[in-house]
């Protein structure tokens, strides 16, 4: 089971294992606050998509494209987040919640694995 929530939300047991899928450190976020068991800043989208992308929701679909083929690029980060049997949530900081990389993953990885 894999779900996805805002770093800045507050800890939950039903978590599991929290991986941060940021490239960039969540502001105003501590270490200790966060609690997060893995940051997998490889799986994020690369920093000239992230740019282009600026959270602009016009640009989500050809977003979620690019980014697809960035995650189709680089399968072996994927092996590693799919590796642990616990529930695993996809740990992001935009507060968009609808148009975000940790959306575009989840959907990626429903729909391939």
């Amino acid at each position: 089971m894999i779900k996805i929530k805002r770093v800045y939300e507050k800890k939950e047991p039903s978590d599991g294992f929290r991986v941060l899928i940021d490239r960039l450190w969540p502001r105003g976020l501590s270490k200790e606050e966060a609690h997060i068991d893995l940051w997998l800043k490889e799986i994020a989208p690369s920093p000239a998509l992230r740019k282009w992308f600026n959270h602009d929701p016009k640009k989500w679909i050809e977003f979620k494209k690019k980014y697809q083929k960035e995650l189709d690029k680089n399968p072996i980060h994927l092996k590693v987040l799919l590796s642990h049997s616990q529930p695993i949530t996809l740990l992001y900081s935009a507060k968009n919640e609808e148009c975000n990389n940790a959306v575009a993953l989840l959907e990626y990885l429903n729909k391939n694995y």
